[in-house]
């Protein structure tokens, strides 16, 4: 039944809420008890303040090699993976889950827009033999909700988030997967309106809908909030203008590419591709900033080589090319490494690698 209660959409917050699995009411979807608490809150909430915020600085280090190396993650930044279907966007979600919890002692709020009933039902109970659980929140509008669920889930979400920034103090990651269903959403909510559609049958509302959700996600003097967020790329196509407009509020930028991943490497990032702004030599430091411009100048000109290697062989190189090429291959593989999250499935234990012991490696080779 539709009703109206004459305010905007509100959720019950409390402290309690971690460990839990939640619709977009704020209603449990773990069969367990309601949330006990008299305390509301409006997910339709205004950006904080400017004075009341906090620039984004320092690295929040993942133990993902490639990642802390070439893209790190900012501390109160926000960050998009983005890649097609079926390249490990959903596992590197978790894995930073786990890391958040492993390494900095934080929480994690989960909003999944638009997921698949089955992977939700995976994540759940992935999340739970992991033991993280204790320490994070999901809040699900699944693939079968109609569109203002899904559209809506994503800020109900934050919602949360915001709540336990402002009462905990403590660091909280914010994970969406995927941000291109929230986009989906809304294109679905506009054609039923009856609103011209713009750019490649988007929705005229893309970009103003896009900043309402980016908007809130900011530190503020009483916590941080660090987003990751997943976003799929229609056809591998990263001029979408869905993409490009998630692209300009994020900080740093992780792309996830198939050739990678048919070559066996993962993660499946392109170290050439992904960039963040933290990539300055005023913010990581002389040493880890060298360390990566000299990894990305070797896995350049290895690209750059490769057909040629592949028509005429190592042989036609020169001795300064050819060190190059077995160096860059070396790295290549360097920077892959097991997940936690993965071991039930592959068998191999996962690995977190302090950016200390990959600087050093990386200057051996």
């Amino acid at each position: 039944p539709v009703f109206d209660t004459g305010a905007p959409l509100h959720v019950p917050v409390s402290a309690d809420c971690l460990g839990r699995l939640l619709n977009v009411f704020g209603e449990p979807l773990d069969g367990g008890p309601p949330l006990s608490t008299q305390q509301f809150r409006n997910i339709l909430g205004q950006p904080v303040p400017l004075h009341q915020t906090i620039s984004a600085s320092g690295i929040l280090e993942t133990g993902i090699k490639v990642i802390d190396l070439l893209c790190p993650f900012i501390r109160g930044g926000k960050t998009g993976l983005f890649g097609g279907a079926g390249i490990g966007k959903t596992v590197l979600i978790t894995e930073f889950m786990h890391a958040i919890v492993a390494l900095h002692q934080g929480v994690s709020v989960f909003a999944g827009v638009g997921e698949r009933i089955r992977e939700g039902h995976e994540l759940w109970h992935e999340m739970q033999q992991a033991g993280v659980m204790p320490h994070t929140l999901m809040v699900f509008g699944q693939m079968d909700e109609s569109p203002g669920v899904r559209f809506r889930i994503s800020l109900a979400a934050l919602s949360y988030a915001e709540f336990l920034r402002d009462t905990l103090g403590k660091e909280v990651l914010f994970l969406v997967d995927n941000v291109f269903r929230f986009v989906q959403a809304g294109s679905e909510i506009s054609g039923l309106l009856g609103r011209m559609p713009a750019t490649v049958g988007y929705q005229p509302t893309l970009m103003s809908e896009v900043a309402e959700l980016q908007d809130r996600i900011i530190s503020t003097t009483q916590g941080a909030i660090t987003s990751v967020q997943a976003i799929y790329v229609p056809a591998d196509d990263m001029t979408d203008p869905a993409v490009t407009s998630i692209l300009t509020h994020l900080d740093t930028s992780v792309i996830l590419t198939r050739s990678q991943a048919s070559k066996g490497f993962y993660p499946a990032v392109d170290p050439l591709q992904s960039s963040s702004k933290m990539m300055d030599r005023h913010f990581l430091g002389d040493r880890h900033y060298a360390v990566a411009e000299g990894v990305r100048e070797h896995l350049a000109r290895h690209r750059e080589l490769e057909d040629v290697i592949s028509m005429l062989g190592m042989e036609e190189l020169s001795e300064m090319d050819r060190r190059i090429v077995l160096r860059a291959r070396k790295l290549q593989r360097y920077l892959t490494q097991p997940f936690h999250v993965t071991t039930a499935f592959t068998g191999i234990r996962g690995a977190s690698v302090p950016l200390q012991t990959t600087l050093q490696d990386c200057e051996a080779f």
